[in-house]
C-alpha cells in the first residue's frame, strides 16, 4: 500500500532534506560549509550583486554569518573542493560529480543548435583558443583577446572569443578555475582538474541513476518533474533512474493530497533517508536560486507561494521589487524581501517587504534579527526600510523597538 504524506509534512520532509531542521552552528565554519554544498549537491552561480551573489547565500540562509573567505577557497583553484559547470545553470558542484557529466557535455558537442553550430564553424578559433591557454595557462577571455589584438590584429573580436570558450566550457574542452571580478578564466582541463576526474564518465543511464539519488536525497521527498529539474534533465533521462531506484528501495512511492495531475494524484517519491520531523521552526532569507524555491511549480506545490524573481522585468511593471528574497519562516514561505547592499552608504537597503496571505502575525518581528545578522556579514552598520510593501512599517516598527531596546 502506497504510503500518504500530508502536505504540511511533505513541506517539513523538503525542508529538512534541505538543512533547515538543525540549529545553525555557533561559529560555521569549513566543516559546517562542506555539510551545506554535499547536501544541496550544487550552488547556482548567478551575477546579480545587489545585495550578495547567490552562490554565498544557500549556505547563510542555513548557517548564519559565515566566512565567504571560506567558500572562495573550496570553489576556486586546483585543490579547491568544487569546480564549474552547467548543472542547473552555471553552478559550483563538488568535484567528483564532475565525471557524471559527461553525457551532457557529449550532448553539448552533438547539438546542432546555433551554439554548437557555432564552435563547428569556428574550429580554427577554438583549435587556436587551446594553443593559447596550453602556452600561456589559465586566462580569462578579456586578456586573451587583449593578448590577440597586441600580436595579431583584430581577429574575431571579443564577443567571438568570449562565445567560442563559452560553448568551449559546456562541451568540457575548456574548464573554469576561478573567477576575477566575476569573469571567468579558462583553463585546459588538464590545467584545472586531477588526472582521475578526466578518465571517461560512466554511461550516461548509470551517471542519471546517481544524480536523481543525489537529487532525491536534496529534496526528500519528489515529483519526476522535481527530480528532473534538479540537474535539468529530461523526463526520457529521469524516469528509468526513477524506476530502478525504485526497484532498489532508495525511493519510496508516496501520495500527497492535492498534488495531482489532472484528476489523478501525481506520482511521488520519499528518500528512504528523508527525515520527517514533527516541526521545523526557523527564519531565513532565500535567494532566488535556492534548490527550496528555483523550480516554481514544486514552490507552488509545497508552499502554495507564487514567485517570479523581476530582475528582469522594467522597473515600472515590477510589483515586489528588483531582487525579492522568499521569506521562509518556519515551515512556510510567508513573505518576500527586496534587499540592496548599500556599500558606499554601509547600511542594509530594504527596499520593500511584503506579507503574504495567512503569514503570522508576528513575522516582522522575527525577521529583523534576520536582516541585522545580514547587515552584520554584509559588512553593513544598520538596516533602513524604504517604505515600499505591506510589511514594511511592521519591520520600520519592530527595527525602532528593537534599537530602544538595545539604547536602554
Amino acid at each position: 500500500m502506497v504510503d500518504q504524506v500530508s502536505p504540511a509534512l511533505a513541506r517539513r520532509i523538503a525542508l529538512a532534506a534541505q538543512g533547515f531542521a538543525r540549529p545553525a552552528p555557533d561559529a560555521p565554519g569549513t566543516r559546517a560549509l562542506s555539510g551545506v554544498v554535499d547536501r544541496l549537491g550544487l550552488l547556482q552561480i548567478d551575477s546579480v550583486n545587489v545585495f550578495e551573489r547567490s552562490h554565498y547565500l544557500p549556505a547563510f540562509s542555513r548557517l548564519g554569518a559565515y566566512d565567504r573567505a571560506l567558500l572562495d577557497r573550496m570553489a576556486w583553484g586546483r585543490r579547491g573542493r568544487l569546480v564549474e559547470y552547467w548543472a542547473h545553470q552555471a553552478a559550483f558542484i563538488p568535484r567528483e560529480l564532475w565525471p557524471l557529466f559527461e553525457f551532457r557535455r557529449a550532448e553539448y558537442r552533438a547539438q546542432g543548435s546555433e551554439w554548437g553550430g557555432w564552435l563547428r564553424e569556428n574550429r580554427t578559433l577554438a583549435d587556436w583558443l587551446r594553443g593559447e591557454l596550453a602556452a600561456n595557462g589559465p586566462m580569462p577571455a578579456s586578456a586573451i583577446e587583449h593578448d590577440a589584438n597586441e600580436r595579431r590584429g583584430p581577429w574575431w573580436g571579443w564577443s567571438s572569443v568570449k562565445r567560442t570558450l563559452e560553448w568551449m566550457f559546456r562541451t568540457g574542452e575548456v574548464v573554469c578555475v576561478e573567477r576575477r571580478r566575476f569573469e571567468r578564466v579558462y583553463a585546459l582541463p588538464e590545467q584545472g582538474l586531477e588526472p582521475h576526474l578526466l578518465e571517461h564518465g560512466p554511461a550516461e543511464a548509470d551517471a542519471a541513476r546517481v544524480l536523481i539519488e543525489r537529487a532525491a536525497a536534496a529534496l526528500g521527498i519528489a515529483t519526476a518533474a522535481d527530480l528532473a529539474d534538479y540537474w535539468r534533465m529530461t523526463q526520457a533521462q529521469v524516469r528509468p533512474a526513477i524506476a530502478d531506484l525504485v526497484d532498489a528501495g532508495v525511493l519510496l512511492p508516496v501520495t500527497v493530497p492535492g498534488w495531482t495531475t489532472g484528476s489523478r494524484p501525481t506520482p511521488t517519491w520519499v528518500h528512504r533517508e528523508a527525515r520527517r520531523p514533527r516541526r521545523v521552526e526557523g527564519v531565513a532569507l532565500l535567494s532566488p536560486f535556492d534548490p527550496v524555491v528555483w523550480f516554481r511549480p514544486r514552490a507552488e506545490r509545497l508552499f502554495d507561494f507564487h514567485y517570479r524573481i523581476e530582475i528582469y522585468t522594467p522597473e515600472a511593471e515590477r510589483r515586489y521589487g528588483y531582487y525579492s528574497l522568499p521569506l521562509l519562516v518556519d515551515d512556510r514561505v510567508v513573505g518576500r524581501v527586496d534587499l540592496k547592499s548599500d556599500r558606499a552608504g554601509r547600511v542594509l537597503r530594504v527596499q520593500s517587504a511584503w506579507a503574504e496571505p495567512g503569514a503570522p502575525g508576528d513575522v516582522a518581528e522575527r525577521l529583523v534579527p534576520v536582516l541585522r545578522r545580514a547587515a552584520a556579514w554584509q559588512g553593513l552598520d544598520d538596516v533602513v526600510v524604504a517604505g515600499r510593501g505591506d510589511l514594511s512599517p511592521a519591520v520600520a516598527d519592530a527595527l525602532r523597538h528593537v534599537d530602544v531596546a538595545a539604547a536602554g
